[in-house]
């Protein structure tokens, strides 16, 4: 699937006012962050095992809430991720 595709698919889902829209996502973000954050402090404190589906999940809510911000922003998610590649390409250049 590509970015901007899936950006798409997602905003289909969205179901909030444009006002509360970035401030819904920034909390969501946060929120789902804590989530991932949580899988991984029982994994390495408790010696919990990862739950590989709990942890797909929890990163799929990670990506639709970025995702809606950047739609919000009128920004294409295939822009997010291309800057992204290309400020890691320039911070840890391939050795050829």
């Amino acid at each position: 699937m590509e970015f901007n595709d899936y950006q798409s698919l997602a905003n289909r889902t969205l179901r909030y006012g444009n006002e509360q829209v970035l401030t819904n996502c920034a909390l969501g973000l946060a929120s789902e962050s804590g989530e991932v954050l949580r899988l991984i402090q029982n994994y390495t404190f408790k010696n919990y095992d990862m739950p590989k589906e709990e942890l797909i999940k929890e990163l799929g809510d990670v990506l639709w809430y970025v995702s809606q911000i950047a739609e919000w922003a009128n920004i294409p998610f295939e822009d997010i991720a291309t800057s992204n590649i290309q400020m890691l390409e320039q911070r840890f250049p391939t050795q050829d």
